[in-house]
């Protein structure tokens, strides 16, 4: 990789986590308090009920002793329930409760709310929804790739 490149995949990445920051900083006192690895959690267990444990502990990139921490206070705080899987007793399947869904649907506006106003062009927000979702996919892909 050139230096342009590399320069200009920096730049990227360091935006991302720009805008992620402020993202997360306008969340104080809106939604229940939850640390940044605990929302990464809960936003991928309400995006993928029924999730595995493993399977999502490896989407959001945390060590099982981590992600079982991040679950158990989830699990106190009333936002995640387990069930046992009806194929296998065995697995257990991760879901949002209600109390979940309602802090989400705060959180949601909050973070709407935060951009309506800053990003205003339609076309502009799709493209950038698709490029980041493909940049997340490749991404856990290539880790995926990387752990085998």
């Amino acid at each position: 990789m050139d230096a342009e490149q590399t320069a200009r995949l920096f730049e990227l990445a360091d935006r991302i986590l720009a805008v992620g920051r402020h993202i997360g900083a306008s969340k104080e006192g809106e939604v229940a308090p939850g640390t940044p690895l605990q929302g990464a959690v809960m936003r991928y267990i309400d995006r993928h009920p029924g999730t595995t444990a493993k399977e999502a502990a490896e989407a959001t990139q945390m060590i099982s002793s981590n992600f079982s921490r991040a679950v158990r206070s989830l699990e106190q705080a009333g936002l995640v329930r387990r069930d046992t899987d009806e194929h296998d007793a065995r697995r257990v399947r991760l879901y949002p409760t209600e109390k979940a869904h309602e802090n989400l649907h705060r959180l949601r506006e909050l973070w709407s709310g935060l951009l309506e106003e800053v990003v205003t062009d339609a076309d502009n927000i799709d493209a950038t929804i698709s490029t980041l979702r493909n940049i997340v996919t490749r991404l856990v892909a290539r880790n995926r790739r990387a752990a085998r």
